[in-house]
């Protein structure tokens, strides 16, 4: 496979097909296309690797709004521009840390309070991290990837601005406030990540790029009416998944957002803050015992017998590691569009 390649011809066993409108590049190439565009949007080259590898591992992983595209986001954010300080500890004890993230995006700020959890909770057995005065901190399920590779659960949620419309609600009063829960088992992590809005922020950021547009009964414009148009969307919001259900879960995520610090940098209590919790299992199933526990959770859960036509039962997170290898080899499929959009940076 070359560096890059734009094909219509065969799409036959490809996970993601080629059009006209796409470019299917190696890993190699995306990652080197998104260097150089965080670089000139003011990125040092330690930043740029750290959130580099991030992006193309949501791409390989099938999330295609959340990979190379949130560069762009990154560069329409006022916050881009204005000063970052290092990330800093404001307040800690044996078991927890309050992290001011120095208005340096959450890819960075996120992946410093990964590791400052999992230092405590190999000490301690359990740690809780609150960031704010950050913003965009990308998937949750990477940074929970890495603390259940270190043999610990997590509770790992996030919040954001306003872009979700309560049920009723004629404006956004909720972020799209995902939360993540990961599992160690003897087969690798077991994550859970998922986000409370009816489509995630990044997608209609996306799709207005694009020009797609969105799902009927997902988005809102600014005066609060249904539509389809995700520029208009922008401007307005997007439903919680699941009515109420999804409504009372992205209201509880964001209390959390609280209790990480959401309103310690401006006094704003719809603000960012990234929540992690992480857990030694040995502090209740001693012996090491929880991963092969897990293991053997999932074997049954898979082998549930299946409705006709139903080749398997899955877990979350099996098809995104799955595909994650997949893309390795095949290379990562972006819009042509958004290609062009990062090269004139």
């Amino acid at each position: 496979m070359s560096d890059v390649v734009s094909s219509t011809a065969n799409n036959e066993g490809l996970l993601d097909a080629d059009t006209p409108g796409t470019v299917r590049m190696t890993v190699a190439a995306a990652t080197e296309l998104g260097l150089k565009a965080l670089r000139r949007i003011g990125y040092s080259e330690d930043e740029v690797k750290i959130i580099i590898d991030h992006l193309i591992d949501n791409a390989l992983c099938g999330y295609k709004f959340a990979g190379l595209p949130r560069i762009l986001a990154f560069a329409q954010s006022d916050r881009n521009w204005k000063p970052r300080f290092p990330v800093k500890v404001t307040h800690e004890t044996p078991v927890s840390a309050s992290i001011d993230g120095g208005n340096n995006i959450g890819y960075i700020a996120a992946l410093r309070a990964t590791e400052i959890a999992i230092e405590k909770a190999t000490r301690s057995g359990v740690s809780i991290v609150g960031v704010y005065n950050s913003y965009y901190s990308g998937r949750n399920a990477y940074y929970a990837e890495k603390i259940t590779r270190a043999g610990f659960v997590t509770i790992h949620t996030a919040t954001a601005i306003p872009r979700v419309v309560p049920p009723g609600g004629a404006r956004p009063a909720l972020g799209p406030n995902p939360i993540c829960i990961g599992f160690p088992s003897t087969n690798g992590p077991v994550i859970l990540d998922m986000g409370t809005a009816s489509v995630m922020w990044g997608e209609v950021v996306l799709f207005a790029h694009i020009g797609k547009e969105l799902p009927d009964g997902v988005g809102f414009d600014a005066a609060g009416r249904p539509t389809r148009d995700a520029r208009e969307a922008l401007l307005g919001g997007v439903a919680p998944f699941g009515g109420h259900r999804g409504y009372g879960l992205s209201f509880a995520i964001q209390a959390l957002g609280l209790l990480a610090g959401s309103a310690m940098a401006a006094g704003n209590v719809q603000d960012f803050a990234f929540f992690f919790l992480v857990i030694s299992p040995n502090l209740l199933i001693p012996g090491d015992r929880f991963p092969e526990q897990m293991t053997e959770l999932v074997r049954r859960i898979k082998g549930t017998p299946r409705q006709p036509g139903v080749e398997e039962i899955r877990i979350p997170s099996e098809r995104a590691f799955r595909e994650r290898e997949r893309r390795r080899l095949e290379g990562i499929v972006i819009d042509r569009s958004v290609v062009d959009s990062l090269r004139a940076l």
